[in-house]
């Protein structure tokens, strides 16, 4: 099974926004200090993880979630800021954040037994992860070649459109299912 945010080993799922725009400079940093990464899932911000184990999602959840979805308006962001949290985690920040967050507050709306990171967090911060799991002084290392390879790199501006399902079902991540920010379907 995939290694997924948390560090365990089975089947998951979440919902992220992914940004492409963002992976000619994430990539590489990604790649090396990003378990995620290592598994398949691709330069984003998450919306809700966890959310539910792939043999719950079926043809409800999809139509639930489109519907959810269908009630907010793609947006542009952009990714100029780098941030930590403390000992742990590199980020992009996107700006503005609140589209990220009523999304997030949208599906967990949707689904209340599924609040994001597990409930762990007492509030959401939208992030696109460079670097996780790092410990204090490597992430300090990072954070400083990092920042040295984002010069003149940012603001990445992206656009979010759509909303994905992604599930490590295979024991890595991948796409499940997109759905159209702003569309019925």
């Amino acid at each position: 099974m995939a290694t997924a945010n948390n560090g365990r080993s089975e089947m998951e799922s979440t919902l992220v926004i992914l940004v492409p725009e963002a992976e000619g400079l994430v990539q590489s940093f990604r790649d090396r200090y990003d378990p995620a990464a290592k598994t398949g899932m691709p330069a984003h911000i998450t919306l809700l993880y966890p959310f539910k184990s792939p043999n719950e999602i079926d043809g409800l959840v999809i139509v639930t979630l489109s519907q959810c979805f269908s009630r907010f308006h793609p947006f542009r962001f952009s990714l100029a800021k780098i941030n930590q949290f403390p000992g742990d985690t590199l980020y992009l920040v996107p700006e503005p954040e609140e589209p990220f967050r009523q999304l997030t507050l949208g599906i967990w709306g949707c689904y209340p037994k599924t609040p994001p990171y597990g409930g762990r967090y007492s509030t959401v911060i939208p992030h696109l992860t460079v670097a996780d799991r790092m410990g204090e002084q490597r992430l300090a290392e990072v954070a400083r070649e990092f920042e040295e390879a984002s010069q003149g790199c940012l603001p990445i501006q992206g656009h979010a459109g759509e909303a994905t399902l992604m599930d490590s079902r295979s024991g890595r991540w991948e796409i499940n299912t997109a759905f159209k920010l702003g569309q019925k379907s």
